[in-house]
C-alpha cells in the first residue's frame, strides 16, 4: 500500500515538473515577443539612421541637444553638430538617434 501510495506521488510530481518547464518555456516566449524583439527592431532601425547619416541632417543626440549634422568623419566615427550659429560639438556617431525632419512631419 505504502509503495503504490509512494509511486503515486511520484508520478503526480513527474507530471507538475514537466508543465512547469512548459510554463517557463510560455514565459520566456512571452517576454521575447513582447520585450526583447521589438526592442532589437527598434536598435535596428536606429543603427540603420546613423549609418544613412548625411551632411545638413537635422538631429538630436543622446544628451537630447538638437542641432545639423556639419561633417562626418567615418574613420574616427565622430559627428560634428552645430547647435547655434558658428557653435560645432563633436559627438560620437553612437549617440545620435533621431531625425528631427520626420520626428516633426509626425506630430503636424
Amino acid at each position: 500500500m505504502t509503495t503504490s501510495l509512494f509511486l503515486a506521488a511520484q508520478a503526480a510530481q513527474g507530471g507538475s515538473g514537466l508543465s512547469m518547464i512548459l510554463m517557463m518555456v510560455a514565459i520566456f516566449a512571452i517576454m521575447y515577443f513582447f520585450m526583447i524583439r521589438p526592442q532589437q527592431k527598434k536598435q535596428k532601425e536606429i543603427q540603420k539612421f546613423q549609418n544613412s547619416l548625411r551632411e545638413g541632417s537635422s538631429v538630436v543626440t543622446g544628451g537630447g541637444i538638437y542641432g545639423t549634422v556639419k561633417k562626418i568623419d567615418l574613420v574616427a566615427n565622430i559627428v560634428e553638430v552645430e547647435i547655434a550659429r558658428g557653435v560645432i560639438i563633436r559627438v560620437d556617431k553612437g549617440y545620435i538617434f533621431k531625425d528631427m525632419a520626420s520626428s516633426q512631419t509626425l506630430n503636424k
